[in-house]
């Protein structure tokens, strides 16, 4: 039988290359997304199924969940694509800036996992990939709610695995470093502080330098997809992150706090 796959947040970056390969490779592909009309032009040719589905909202969660196992009778890998980012001090969040950062990067996973799960130990097979990122593992400036919630993602996943290894069910954490996505776009918002002001734009004048020449979300799409088809009990796949993850595991906690002090000092 052919497999399926769900995916949240695919409207765009990875989640929108990982469905088109997964495609391409002849699974069942259920492309979600908080508003797919607007993704029509591309999920229609390729065949996908585009339900809507809004991670801070279960009762979309359901019924998308419903609608894929009507249609293929099951999931096989669900894959916790959908995030949001605040960027910028912390002083210049809003609560509901904040609430909206935990309910899409942590409570979403956390519910759709616990939709998905009664499916998967039934059958006592399946696969859950969570995106989480270099910044469930390292930390940057101005990006606090951010990490906060990815660094919870990575404790969750963690545990997960220990739960679930007696049912058949194997977790996954893909950690993209930088790539050229919409993330800073319509993915993000910024929480501007005059107290800050200094700090966010040295940080805005170093991300110009470098964000064009980041690649795509293309390698993380076929990272995604080699942790679904791997077959392996691996937990951690790091992506364009291997350069950030070397030098911290070499200068250990204390070094990269200092280098991340001298960096905040630059830019102010």
């Amino acid at each position: 039988m052919t497999n399926t796959v769900l995916i949240t947040g695919a409207s765009s970056g990875f989640g929108k290359d990982a469905a088109l390969l997964f495609k391409s490779k002849g699974w069942n592909v259920v492309a979600s997304m908080r508003s797919p009309e607007k993704a029509e032009a591309w999920t229609v040719p390729a065949g996908l199924f585009a339900p809507r589905l809004d991670v801070t909202d279960r009762a979309s969660m359901q019924f998308a969940i419903d609608e894929t196992v009507s249609r293929f009778g099951g999931i096989d890998v669900l894959v916790n694509n959908a995030g949001f980012g605040l960027m910028g001090p912390l002083e210049g969040a809003s609560p509901a800036d904040i609430r909206r950062e935990i309910d899409t990067n942590l409570m979403g996973v956390i519910e759709m996992t616990q939709l998905v799960l009664p499916l998967m130990r039934a059958v006592r097979n399946g696969v859950i990939i969570n995106v989480s990122s270099l910044g469930g593992r390292v930390t940057l400036p101005l990006f606090s709610t951010y990490h906060a919630t990815k660094f919870a993602v990575e404790g969750l996943t963690e545990t997960l695995q220990y739960e679930l290894q007696g049912h058949g069910i194997r977790v996954k954490l893909v950690e993209p470093g930088g790539s050229r996505t919409n993330f800073d776009g319509s993915s993000m918002v910024r929480t501007p502080h005059p107290a800050y002001k200094a700090l966010s734009d040295g940080f805005d004048k170093t991300w110009e330098k470098t964000a064009a020449s980041l690649p795509g979300p293309g390698k993380v799409a076929q990272t995604i997809y080699c942790a679904a088809t791997d077959g392996t009990k691996r937990l951690r796949y790091p992506v364009l992150a291997f350069p950030f993850l070397t030098i911290r595991n070499l200068v250990g906690a204390r070094g990269w706090s200092a280098l991340m002090k001298a960096m905040a000092r630059r830019m102010n």
